[in-house]
């Protein structure tokens, strides 16, 4: 299993090691002490979800309010998909920014996306399967949006017409997001990880 930091503090790209032959395959796709070695704490398993998906379906950029946030460790168990991790941490060195990797059936790998960070992903195949884990249960009061198509964020979404759900559509922009103090900011995400490692 390898660990690669993405350009965004708090993300990684995983890769695991395949172990296949002629009867299938066989991966470690989550270790937690490696993980923990990593990102300088372990990550709290809350709850697991399956998002299953038809080609050009956009879901996101979601994210959480912290504390306490919600990190998640995403892989494609389906098909393929562009994953995408945003910086919404307000006063972070790359705020704003965003990064892709390709996740798939044929590689395996994952992603780390820590609390506070953006979170949305493009189905690059029908029936694209993502199975993701996070260190907290869904609460509808603390978690959010930005509009996954906005032109300040950028982000070269692999779609024609890319297909939004009605919570993503009606998001707001990252400018209406940062006036609306819905971001979290840099310091009270990097003061929420300190707590983590004690």
């Amino acid at each position: 299993m390898k660990f690669r930091e993405l350009a965004i503090e708090g993300a990684f790209e995983i890769t695991p090691q395949l172990h296949g032959d002629p009867r299938g395959l066989f991966t470690e796709w989550y270790r937690f002490d490696r993980l923990a070695e990593v990102v300088g704490h372990p990550l709290r398993l809350a709850q697991g979800n399956l998002s299953v998906s038809a080609r050009g379906v956009v879901r996101g950029i979601h994210f959480a309010d912290v504390p306490p946030g919600q990190a998640k460790y995403v892989s494609c168990v389906r098909g393929a998909v562009l994953d995408v991790i945003v910086d919404l941490r307000v006063g972070s060195p790359t705020f704003g920014r965003w990064e892709g990797v390709r996740l798939d059936d044929v590689d395996r790998r994952a992603v780390y996306v820590a609390e506070g960070l953006g979170h949305g992903f493009c189905a690059l195949s029908d029936d694209a399967t993502l199975s993701y884990i996070c260190s907290e249960t869904y609460n509808p009061t603390g978690e959010h949006a930005v509009h996954p198509l906005d032109p300040d964020l950028g982000i070269e979404w692999p779609a024609d017409v890319p297909q939004l759900s009605a919570r993503d559509e009606a998001a707001p922009s990252l400018a209406d997001a940062i006036a609306g103090g819905l971001l979290p900011s840099y310091e009270a995400c990097k003061a929420y990880e300190a707590s983590l490692r004690v």
